[in-house]
C-alpha cells in the first residue's frame, strides 16, 4: 500500500544517512521502525530495568566476613 507520511525535514536526512551507512532503503528503515513500536506497544510489557540497590557505605563491618555472615544466617535452624 502506498500512503505519503509528512516527517520533518531533519528527520527524513537522518533517516536517509542512516539506511546509506547500513545499506537499507528508506522505506526498510521505516518499516523496521513502525513495527518495532507497534511490537513494544503491543506486549503489554515494560523493559526490564534493574533497580539500584547500592546503598552509602565504607564496606563490610569490621571482623566479618562471608563465612561468618553464613553462620549468623543459619544460626537456630538446625544443622
Amino acid at each position: 500500500m502506498k500512503t505519503t507520511v509528512e516527517i520533518p525535514d531533519a528527520l527524513f536526512k537522518e533517516v536517509k544517512k542512516y539506511a546509506s551507512t547500513h545499506g537499507l532503503t528508506f522505506r526498510q528503515v521505516l518499516e523496521t521502525s513502525l513495527r518495532s513500536t507497534l511490537d513494544e506497544k503491543n506486549s503489554g510489557k515494560k523493559p526490564f530495568k534493574l533497580r539500584d540497590g547500592s546503598f552509602k557505605g565504607t564496606g563490610m563491618t569490621p571482623g566479618l566476613d562471608w563465612p561468618a555472615i553464613r553462620k549468623l544466617i543459619y544460626e537456630g535452624r538446625g544443622g
